[in-house]
């Protein structure tokens, strides 16, 4: 059973499903479903259009190389399977599977960690420019946190 990519999203076409277009140089599109191929007759690039995984990937959401990839690359040419080599590779597979998840796991927490700084940043700034609007009780901790620290360095400082 060949699994096919779609065209205009990458994702997979199985056999009996979406639709296929050739080209009069004899250049063959699969789509996965009509809105891939509406897309396509309309003209709109792939990497611009914000549902596709060329979006994500070029806007870096997406992880772009690893090596768990090279397990889904389409080989064109046929190969001699081996059973011992075919019952290795069907093993292994869960564990790739599982590796590949943990790596995208990762991968988003490092995207969110970029998103939560500046927040912080731009909560801090709001917290300064909107200083008077507190109220008393909290203003008065958080002058008393900005003489301790004032103290912890130049304590450090002296040392």
């Amino acid at each position: 059973m060949r699994l096919e990519k779609c065209w205009f999203c990458s994702s997979t076409v199985y056999p009996g499903h979406g639709i296929q277009f050739v080209r009069n140089d004899a250049k063959v599109f699969r789509f996965c479903r009509s809105k891939c191929h509406k897309n396509f007759k309309m003209k709109r690039n792939p990497r611009k259009v914000k549902w596709t995984k060329a979006y994500r990937r070029l806007r870096g959401k997406d992880m772009t190389q690893d090596s768990t990839f090279e397990f889904e690359r389409k080989r064109n040419r046929p190969e001699r399977y081996d059973r011992n080599v075919t019952e290795q590779t069907l093993k292994a597979i869960p564990l790739i599977t599982k590796i590949r998840h943990e790596r995208q796991k990762t991968h988003i927490s490092d995207r969110q960690k970029q998103g939560k700084s500046k927040q912080r940043e731009k909560d801090a700034k709001e917290v300064e420019q909107d200083f008077h609007m507190l109220p008393k009780m909290l203003q008065e901790t958080k002058v008393k946190v900005r003489v301790t620290q004032q103290q912890t360095e130049d304590n450090v400082m002296e040392e």
